[in-house]
């Protein structure tokens, strides 16, 4: 299995520490934050990632090369102008196959991954859901049964972690486009399933829970 890492926004949260640095590469625990990704793939058996970039992509390609220092290959899908989730997956199809593959976003930290047998046959994604931060109260979806919908008694927040297939993009016009509401369509025709996870996880947005995750990971 493949996987690919959202490493393309602006950072527009994180500034000032991205008007010179884009976000993939600030620093957490001595290495950059978009390292402990490749790692953490690399650790449960994945070997060719790919990256989407565009804001200073050229410092990370710079930065990450081929992969082979991380014993890793990796493909770069460059993008003139942020093209969004969905129309970023979608630019980098070709790279990723016809195969599920695991999506990540670049600004989260957590230390799990899901196994790509989570994916059944008929369903487009399987999401990776956490307990809600104190920033995010309400929540994105609910989980009933493993199956995920928008709406439900109890509502968690989207990991940034999923197996989708590629089939959930490919049809859509090219150019820049939301994954959100491709998901929700899925989740509509019951094409969707997920699963809770309680340990750590963090949505690295701003320079403060940046600090606070490297305070976390220099003392675990």
């Amino acid at each position: 299995m493949k996987a690919m890492i959202l490493a393309a926004g602006l950072g527009k949260r994180m500034r000032p520490l991205t008007d010179h640095c884009p976000k993939p590469l600030l620093p957490v625990a001595g290495k950059p934050l978009i390292v402990h990704h490749l790692e953490r793939l690399k650790r449960a058996g994945i070997n060719e990632v790919v990256i989407n970039v565009s804001y200073r992509a050229e410092q990370i390609m710079a930065a990450l090369g081929d992969g082979s220092a991380y014993q890793m290959r990796i493909h770069w899908s460059q993008e003139a102008s942020p093209l969004e989730t969905g129309g970023g997956i979608q630019q980098a199809l070709p790279q990723l196959g016809d195969a599920p593959f695991l999506l990540v976003n670049g600004d989260v930290w957590c230390d799990y991954l899901p196994n790509a047998s989570a994916l059944a046959t008929d369903d487009l994604a399987h999401l990776v859901l956490v307990n809600n931060p104190a920033h995010h109260p309400s929540g994105d979806f609910a989980l009933h049964q493993c199956r995920v919908s928008p709406q439900g008694e109890s509502h968690f927040t989207f990991a940034g972690i999923s197996l989708i297939r590629p089939e959930l993009v490919a049809s859509e016009p090219p150019g820049a486009f939301a994954l959100a509401p491709l998901l929700k369509r899925a989740m509509a025709d019951q094409r969707v399933s997920g699963e809770h996870f309680s340990g750590h996880w963090v949505d690295v947005g701003t320079p403060e829970r940046l600090a606070e995750l490297d305070q976390h990971l220099q003392f675990t």
